[in-house]
């Protein structure tokens, strides 16, 4: 990974960014599961929902840690 990313001057950690958009797509994931009826099944959404979202993170993570 790389050390920081510049946006408009101001220095952000890599991570700060993969986890705003591991958000965004863990939050997609949710919307879909919930119309197809996904969650009467789930024994604990809000246990389900944090650990797509850390699913996701770490996907992230894995896929853009040689992106220069």
């Amino acid at each position: 990974m790389i050390g920081e990313v510049s946006f408009y001057g101001l220095y952000l950690p890599p991570l700060l960014l993969l986890t705003l958009a591991a958000l965004v797509v863990s939050r997609l994931f949710k919307l879909v599961l919930a119309r197809t009826g996904f969650y009467r099944v789930v024994w604990h959404p809000a246990l389900f929902d944090f650990s797509l979202f850390v699913i996701v993170l770490g996907a992230l993570t894995y896929f853009t840690r040689n992106w220069s």
